[in-house]
């Protein structure tokens, strides 16, 4: 069986709903954390809500398949900035499990960056 569109949803919705979870944390408990680190290295606080987009609405638009180019885009931005201020020193570092310790980043970054080329697919919302 090849369904192409129906792999491009499933990798939509695991995507999506996976960080739609770290999303709903920030929303739930602040973005004090992020707020720390962003004045940490010299750049305005405020810039901290920007997490709401690359976790609630980025991650909503790639679930419904509503500009799913540019909710992807936005995640690979969002992960790269989250790798960058609090996960650098991980970068060659291996889990507990004997993973590499930022599987999960990694996870989010090149499934985006995957939905950026392959598009959607037929099951989306009309756009």
């Amino acid at each position: 069986m090849d369904n192409a569109d129906l792999g491009k949803l499933i990798i939509r919705l695991t995507l999506g709903g996976l960080l739609l979870f770290h999303g709903i944390s920030k929303l739930l408990n602040g973005t004090g954390f992020i707020e720390g680190l962003l004045a940490s290295h010299g750049i305005p606080a405020f810039f901290a809500y920007g997490v709401f987009i690359g976790e609630l609405l980025a991650p909503l638009m790639v679930i419904l398949g509503y500009h799913t180019r540019i909710g992807a885009l936005l995640i690979v931005f969002n992960m790269l900035v989250a790798i960058a201020l609090v996960h650098t020193h991980e970068l060659l570092k291996l889990g507990g499990n004997g993973g590499w310790a930022l599987e999960l980043q990694g996870f989010f970054l090149f499934t985006a960056l995957a939905l950026i080329f392959l598009g959607p697919g037929r099951y989306k919302l009309k756009n």
